[in-house]
């Protein structure tokens, strides 16, 4: 892809960005890297030490635009779109989506940085990604902060809690990946926004706009999303041996299966730092971005 093409994309990124969040004296850059025949388009601002932000279904780097200033002020922000989200055409029909190919992925940006170790911030797909990227490169990873991932690998089958996880992420999807195997992806993302973050049906009309173009450019990902292949086995024994430090975030008011997950992810991890933000379900970095903001930064400061 030519560095015209990315230059008018970093161009349509950063009106965006810039047109709902004000920005910081440090100034913000648009880059691409290729990593396993693709381009990688990614958004630096600040300096100091990296961390990496990874968005979950339905997003891109635009999903991160609420914190990119307060985080840049000490430290080097990257945000990034992961293949087969944002506006750009696909390379392919699809085909490649799959939690192990975004781990690839994340893996070589990372490498492509040339900073060594990053601080790591994955939110709910993003955190499934960046927990199996991290768990099988640890080398590359200084702490690793995740809000609500979804990977359960790591749940025994037969347990109590992995039965009624199973249930609960079943009632909660089954309608949307309905929608979308009919090809109604518009309805689809619309139903998903809806249900995972716990607003009546329709409530969608009424989220700010700069969400919801984000998410119904990203509509057309949405069966891929629920026809991708298994995520790779983490099982809980790789977490227990996993050494960086550790941040694991929930909202108060999450009701779906995700707390289920934390816990899990909690009981595996005995380490790790556990944090709920009040007042927020599953949308807890944009419902309140400067609460999201703090406990990652509590964090890092502790590094």
């Amino acid at each position: 892809m030519s560095m015209r093409r990315y230059r008018a994309l970093g161009g349509a990124f950063l009106s965006l960005w810039i047109s709902n969040v004000p920005l910081s004296a440090s100034a913000q850059k648009m880059s691409s890297v290729e990593v396993n025949g693709v381009q990688v388009p990614y958004l630096e601002q600040g300096s100091g030490e990296t961390v990496v932000f990874v968005h979950g279904t339905l997003s891109d780097l635009r999903a991160w635009a609420p914190i990119s200033s307060k985080i840049a002020e000490k430290n080097r922000f990257i945000a990034y779109t992961q293949r087969y989200s944002g506006t750009e055409p696909w390379t392919d029909d699809g085909k490649d989506f799959s939690v192990a190919t975004h781990a690839d992925e994340l893996v070589g940006l990372i490498s492509s940085l040339g900073t060594g170790p990053v601080h790591l911030v994955g939110w709910s797909y993003g955190g499934t990604v960046a927990t199996v990227a991290a768990v099988k490169n640890p080398s590359l990873v200084r702490s690793l902060v995740l809000y609500e991932p979804p990977l359960s690998t790591m749940m025994a089958p037969d347990a109590p809690e992995t039965k009624k996880m199973v249930t609960e992420r079943t009632e909660l999807f089954s309608p949307v990946v309905q929608a979308a195997k009919a090809g109604d992806h518009v309805g689809a993302s619309r139903m998903l926004v809806d249900r995972i973050f716990q607003i009546p049906p329709g409530g969608f009309d009424n989220k700010p706009e700069h969400l919801k173009t984000m998410w119904m450019d990203n509509a057309r990902m949405i069966k891929l999303a629920f026809t991708a292949p298994p995520a790779p086995p983490i099982t809980c024994d790789m977490l227990k041996n996993f050494k960086p430090p550790t941040l694991l975030l929930a909202g108060e008011e999450t009701k779906a299966f995700f707390p289920i997950v934390i816990q899990a992810y909690q009981a595996c991890m005995p380490n790790a730092e556990l944090k709920v933000l009040r007042g927020v379900d599953h949308g807890g970095p944009v419902q309140d971005p400067a609460g999201f903001t703090a406990a990652v930064l509590g964090f890092l400061q502790k590094r």
